[in-house]
């Protein structure tokens, strides 16, 4: 590490010089996992390769299920991207200080993961060169234009987030780095930490806070609406905005403390993700999973209640029949487990977090699955039910989409640190008197003489 740090024990870096090591030093597990990873990419790219060469005949996709596993994975990876702009930057509004090790694990997967949502788009379609379209000749009144408009803008304000607090750490790696000195140079852009920068920096930093949430509450709304503004049965329903946006904060928050715990255990950094962080996303994770059964309940309760002969097919196909087994296994996934787990301060542990999530995770894929396939299994027109079942292509190009988003994630490791360094710093120097003037400013004086107390009192 010495020899590819010009000045690794500089004031800059000091104690967290730990952070640059992934940088500076590649271990055999990583060059393994990589290959792993480069791997399974390889598979999906070849089952899409089939795919593009065959048509989506090679799919399990019929008529009328024109959408399947593709558009499952698309609101799910959506629903994922939740977890930085949300998390992070309602955090940073509210001066929560615990945010400051783990904004940027977050930040990282909103950028990334809506690559992999557009591009499930992309899949689904057999002619993905006439997606440009969309643009030319949309329509104001189509929700697919809406989708585009928001997720665009989503994709740019995530990447501006994420970059900004990023500036003074590739100064950091620009000053104490050798090696990769004309990349950190450029996207340094000339940071030297003067108090005016610094001010800017703030500032930007804020508003993009502020705008990036509407803008996140605004895209899973709008791809709610994708849905809901049909008349396929038990779509076309006015919940399904606040649905999915509880469900997209519910699966990020359940992603992030995954990503954590990994990042944890690759590069010892037990010491930034502390077990009060996962303590703390455990208890968000409790509120979510209560909050996503309140709508669900709310969801088949009024479907169930109104009777609807066409609602009632696709219900019972859900709830009794050939879609039961992926229904009850989302509700236990989603609520039961994570319930068990995270209500007892005992389990809500690291382990006990990451349990909860990799079970959140299962069944908010389980649910979108069985949003999107039963209602197109049931059409309103009269014809027989038909069947979907995909086919070893989709899941390759599932497991190809999963294992890219991962290889991203570890190939940002490699070039940033997935700590923000500065704001560590920033924390230690700052933080309490910080933390000690808010907690003047609201908790009342207590310098009130004895009499006037008496006075203030009832008799």
């Amino acid at each position: 590490m010495n020899d590819a740090i010009g000045s690794a024990h500089t004031p800059s870096l000091g104690e967290d010089a730990i952070l640059v090591q992934p940088i500076v030093h590649s271990t055999r597990r990583f060059y393994i996992l990589t290959a792993v990873l480069l791997g399974v990419t390889g598979l999906g790219i070849f089952a899409y390769c089939l795919q593009y060469r065959n048509g989506l005949g090679v799919t399990g996709l019929n008529r009328p299920v024109y959408w399947g596993v593709y558009i499952t994975n698309f609101v799910f990876f959506i629903g994922i991207s939740h977890a930085g702009t949300l998390i992070s930057a309602i955090l940073r509004i509210v001066s929560a200080e615990w945010r400051r090790t783990i904004t940027r694990s977050a930040e990282v997967i909103t950028v990334m993961v809506l690559l992999f949502g557009v591009g499930n788009i992309l899949i689904d379609l057999g002619r993905p060169d006439r997606m440009l379209n969309v643009v030319k000749h949309g329509h104001l009144q189509s929700p697919l234009l809406w989708d585009v408009c928001s997720i665009t803008t989503y994709l740019i304000c995530s990447t501006v987030y994420l970059y900004l607090p990023l500036i003074p750490d590739i100064a950091i790696l620009r000053d104490n780095i050798a090696n990769k000195h004309w990349l950190y140079r450029m996207l340094a852009l000339g940071w030297k930490g003067t108090p005016r920068q610094w001010r800017i920096l703030h500032i930007l930093m804020s508003v993009m806070a502020i705008v990036v949430i509407p803008v996140a509450v605004s895209v899973h709304t709008v791809v709610s609406f994708v849905f809901a503004m049909t008349i396929q049965p038990m779509w076309h329903s006015a919940i399904f905005g606040p649905y999915f946006v509880a469900g997209a904060i519910f699966s990020g928050v359940a992603a992030l403390i995954v990503a954590m715990a990994i990042i944890r255990w690759a590069y010892h950094l037990e010491g930034y993700f502390k077990p009060i962080h996962f303590n703390y996303l455990g208890i968000l994770l409790l509120v979510m999973s209560l909050l996503w059964l309140y709508f669900t309940l709310s969801e088949f309760l009024t479907t169930f209640y109104g009777h609807e002969p066409i609602h009632m097919k696709v219900f019972n196909a859900k709830l009794f029949g050939p879609y039961a087994p992926y229904f009850w296994t989302m509700v236990l996934t989603c609520f039961v487990l994570p319930f068990i787990i995270l209500s007892n301060r005992k389990t809500r542990t690291v382990a006990g977090t990451v349990i909860a999530s990799i079970s959140v995770n299962i069944g908010m894929y389980l649910e979108r699955y069985i949003i999107v396939v039963p209602s197109l299994s049931n059409p309103r027109l009269p014809r027989e039910s038909v069947s979907y079942t995909p086919t070893w292509v989709e899941w390759c190009i599932l497991a190809g989409c999963f294992s890219t988003f991962m290889l991203l994630y570890v190939l940002f490791t490699k070039f940033f640190p997935i700590v923000s360094i500065w704001e560590v710093k920033e924390g230690r120097e700052k933080a309490v008197a910080e933390v000690s003037e808010r907690i003047r400013q609201y908790l009342p004086s207590a310098n009130l003489s004895e009499p006037k107390l008496k006075d203030a009192l009832p008799t």
